[in-house]
């Protein structure tokens, strides 16, 4: 399983941990005219996704989307539609609008969507924002936020389609042997990534410091950035006119 992983502090954790002992809080009970809702929204995503595209889309949680040592939260049903609308907005119709896109699209689209409402948050204190598993399922977190005006959270998300997306192609094509080459020695040793300042991660010749982790995620990493950041151009590729900083030197040398 491929991961997009973030640390957060023991303080959050805690702070969740806490929270989420309230005796106060307790689970909805789903009315009767929610069942219409949840047919009707079936109906949607069985034209739209299932049949149209081949992919199911699965917002009722089930526990084996995620590892034992893995806590979640499932999406309100309230933003799923939305999510939808989004998934189709931001990752879909671009690849439908340009040149062969439709066909790649078609050939490589993961057989399942899974949402989850919020992160997944980790034993070791950190969180999952995404994940990609055998080229046949993407995982879409932090549902609940959903709010596309939200740079941060739109972002958030199109770095980890983009990013799982990658895999899905990677895993059904081996990377060329000479890819890994490109940087041999800036990669990071297991576990560490996550204490790499992003300048340290573009001086060693990376787009982030996920993408130190593994020559698999340097890929799915740079491809996402490229894709979905507009300045990618101006942050990786033009050298800085007097070239003054640590990572332009670093990049010329």
């Amino acid at each position: 399983m491929k991961k997009i992983v973030f640390a957060i502090s023991g303080l959050v954790i805690a702070l969740l941990t806490v929270m989420s002992c309230y005796p106060d809080e307790s689970l909805s009970v789903a009315q009767k005219d929610d069942d219409v809702d949840l047919n009707e929204l079936d109906q949607y995503i069985e034209e739209n996704f299932t049949k149209e595209y081949g992919m199911a889309i699965r917002y009722r949680y089930v526990d084996n989307y995620v590892s034992p040592n893995e806590r979640v939260t499932p999406p309100k049903l309230d933003v799923v539609k939305p999510m939808l609308d989004f998934i189709s907005n931001y990752w879909i119709d671009p690849y439908l609008k340009v040149t062969e896109g439709e066909e790649f699209f078609r050939e490589h689209v993961p057989a399942e969507i899974i949402l989850l409402g919020g992160l997944i948050y980790n034993e070791n204190g950190t969180v999952t924002l995404g994940t990609a598993d055998a080229g046949a399922r993407i995982t879409f977190t932090n549902v609940n936020a959903i709010d596309p005006t939200d740079t941060a959270w739109r972002d958030l998300q199109l770095q980890t389609v983009y990013h799982e997306f990658a895999h899905t192609v990677h895993q059904r094509y081996k990377l060329p042997a000479s890819f890994e080459s490109i940087t041999p020695n800036g990669f990071t040793s297991a576990g560490s990534w996550f204490n790499l300042p992003p300048e340290e991660a573009l001086q060693r010749g990376f787009v982030s410091p996920y993408a130190t982790s593994s020559p698999n995620e340097d890929f799915a990493e740079t491809v996402a950035y490229y894709l979905f950041d507009p300045d990618f151009q101006k942050k990786f590729i033009e050298q800085e006119k007097d070239c003054s900083t640590a990572a332009c030197e670093a990049a010329s040398s």
